[in-house]
């Protein structure tokens, strides 16, 4: 698989939204591939950690978020699920599950009904240690301070902003990654 012809597939023109893109995702390959070089013991496939993290959001496009280009008509939660469907219909159905699993911390179909998310019903928690590594590493960059990553702290902030579920989950991850 080829990760980048695939973005370029759906991001044919070079513009700001492809470079936020591009950028914000080789910033977190680069964090899961420092995961899994950290942690041998955890015999994590670096080939799938970059390629997933290369495509996890390959959905935005879809979204209206005009703060980082993105001009699509979907609520910006829904670029995950949108992604998938995306890469499921490339053929890469376990490079989809991290488009999809990788919102938040992970949501859970018990915090998509309860708080009424514009999410297909479904659990959508990163599952695989891939999974789990390309969410949390994700968590670290955002798209409108490129270039920049957070502290823990930060991240721990931003996280509880979607529910305690999702503190758990990535004080967990901390434990187990860092």
């Amino acid at each position: 698989m080829n990760a980048l012809e695939i973005i370029n597939k759906y991001y044919p023109t070079e513009n700001t939204l492809k470079q936020i893109l591009l950028i914000h995702s080789q910033s977190v390959a680069e964090k899961a591939l420092w995961i899994a070089d950290k942690h041998p013991e955890l015999d994590l496939d670096k080939d799938f950690l970059y390629e997933a993290s290369m495509l996890h959001d390959i959905g935005i496009f879809l979204t209206d978020a005009p703060e980082i280009s993105c001009l699509g008509e979907k609520p910006y939660i829904c670029h995950g699920y949108l992604g998938a469907d995306l890469i499921r219909h490339e053929g890469f159905p376990k490079h989809a599950l991290v488009c999809e699993r990788h919102t938040g911390a992970g949501i859970s179909l018990k915090e998509i009904q309860q708080r009424n998310l514009p999410l297909p019903h479904r659990d959508m928690k990163p599952i695989s240690l891939e999974e789990q590594v390309v969410c949390f590493a994700d968590k670290f960059f955002s798209k409108s301070h490129l270039y920049k990553e957070k502290n823990i702290g930060k991240v721990l902030k931003s996280v509880s902003k979607h529910g305690w579920e999702g503190v758990d989950r990535f004080t967990h991850w901390s434990n187990l990654f860092l």
